[in-house]
């Protein structure tokens, strides 16, 4: 058999196809020297038994497989006599154009914006801001659509329930208004019982009730609150942490998850509001979490086709075969960022210790978020830099520099393939993940940049901070 020395068109390896999860495809194959990435994709659709061809992307180690075998081989100096492990990860069959422009700039707030989100099937926004009040914008005119007042205090965090049916704000003085974003209107009294400041909420996802009912909120007075939407009423008090609750988020499991400032992650079933676990190994506040799942819980039923529902069984039928089919057989896994610069990879359902730690960040690492398709893990921190992390092993990828003060806020593409960053220094970044470097460079914002959302539908993105204006930026 012709080496590795060869002239590489000739001669043939031992191959063995894994999934990202491990799980070995068939058995090791010889392949010849000439089979590259479109051979390679057609052997993993035929061994999987797909009926459309799907897209794969193909990795040795960490390296992206982008040549042919015996190309590949010559370069890396490997030899023949040792099996190839090759690691093959599906691609999104829709393809997600990077936003390389602003399409508007919208004057409303009259204070610094907080926080903003586009809806689960992307075609409404919402934010919040210092100004006291939420509001609604037309994305088909880039116009205020409401401006909804009932806040007495700084609005700190939104969220839509992802049946879409309704946003929820948080504000400074611990009180949760629910909005309907139909009309505008505030749908009954604020909801009060937090005796400090709301940091988090998160709904209920839909493939487990539909229409949405529940959601939990996190606040600076140690507690997490379940709140049921039909009766106005809290119905189940989260009580265990020794501070601040930072984050909350309510898993595809039924599992709700919170990070502290006590430094711990508590995790709890959301019948009876009994903790399941707590999560050591921070040495110093948790700041973020994020869930593998996440972008399906966010989107519910919706996905990039733009179906529509005609009820909410349908509707949390739908959900639960897109949940299933992205978490597959793998356990959910949750990361958490922290003050102690450093991240933890878990997979909370299977054991109390993580699955790895994640190192490499200079200083307090601010958010984090795992890819829609959970194959990777972004964080940004205030280092400058934005981490990429393979989101099933917790292995260190990529720094993507660029920023030049604190990074506060990421999102993804819905391919998975474009990352976006909003930074203290006014711009927007938008990262290539596959060829590891900056795509675009997004000034325009006049002062910081606190919060930004690319919209599920991968159309558009939002961006909003301290100069008040809200930007919308297109492909």
């Amino acid at each position: 058999m012709d080496g590795a020395g060869g002239n590489g068109s000739s001669g043939s390896v031992m191959c063995q196809l894994v999934s990202a999860e491990g799980e070995q495809l068939g058995a090791a194959l010889y392949l010849p020297h000439n089979v590259g990435p479109p051979q390679l994709q057609d052997i993993v659709n035929q061994l999987l038994h797909n009926e459309d061809k799907l897209p794969y992307a193909f990795y040795v180690g960490d390296e992206e497989l982008s040549l042919q075998l015996g190309a590949f081989m010559q370069r890396n100096n490997a030899t023949a006599e040792v099996t190839l492990r090759i690691v093959y990860q599906p691609q999104a069959v829709f393809r997600i154009r990077p936003v390389n422009r602003c399409s508007a700039t919208i004057a409303g707030h009259t204070e610094a914006v907080l926080a903003v989100s586009f809806s689960p099937d992307g075609r409404c926004l919402a934010s919040g801001s210092g100004d006291t009040t939420v509001r609604f914008w037309d994305l088909s005119t880039q116009t205020p659509l409401y401006t909804c007042k009932g806040h007495k205090n700084w609005v700190l965090c939104i969220a839509w329930s992802p049946d879409g049916k309704h946003l929820v704000s948080g504000s400074k003085s611990g009180e949760l208004i629910l909005w309907d974003p139909k009309t505008g209107n505030q749908l009954g009294a604020p909801l009060t019982g937090h005796r400090k400041w709301i940091t988090a909420v998160s709904w209920e996802p839909v493939h487990l009730q539909s229409p949405s009912r529940r959601f939990v909120s996190a606040s600076k007075d140690g507690d997490a609150r379940i709140w049921d939407i039909t009766t106005k009423k809290c119905v189940i008090s989260l009580s265990g942490h020794t501070n601040a609750v930072t984050c909350v988020k309510w898993g595809g499991d039924d599992l709700i998850y919170t990070g502290s400032e006590d430094c711990l992650i508590k995790v709890w079933e959301t019948t009876q509001g009994k903790l399941v676990k707590t999560l050591q190994g921070h040495g110093h506040w948790v700041n973020s979490l994020a869930l593998s799942t996440e972008y399906v819980l966010r989107t519910g039923a919706y996905d990039h086709t733009g179906k529509t529902f005609s009820s909410p069984e349908e509707m949390k039928e739908a959900a639960l075969a897109r949940y299933e089919k992205m978490r597959g057989n793998a356990p959910e896994r949750l990361v958490s960022g922290s003050d102690d610069f450093t991240m933890f990879l878990w997979e909370p359902t299977i054991s109390k210790q993580p699955k790895a730690r994640m190192t490499g960040h200079q200083k307090v690492v601010n958010h984090v978020y795992f890819s829609p398709d959970g194959q990777w893990l972004a964080s940004a921190s205030f280092d400058k830099s934005v981490k990429l992390w393979n989101g099933i092993t917790g292995k260190f990828v990529a720094a993507f520099r660029g920023h030049v003060a604190d990074v506060y806020q990421i999102s993804w593409s819905a391919d998975s393939r474009l990352l976006l960053s909003g930074s203290k220094d006014s711009t927007l970044k938008v990262w290539d993940i596959r060829a590891r470097k900056l795509k675009q460079d997004l000034p325009g914002h006049a002062d910081e940049v606190y919060a930004v959302d690319w919209s599920p539908d991968g159309e558009k993105v939002v961006s909003g901070g301290k100069d008040r204006v809200l930007k919308l930026w297109m492909n």
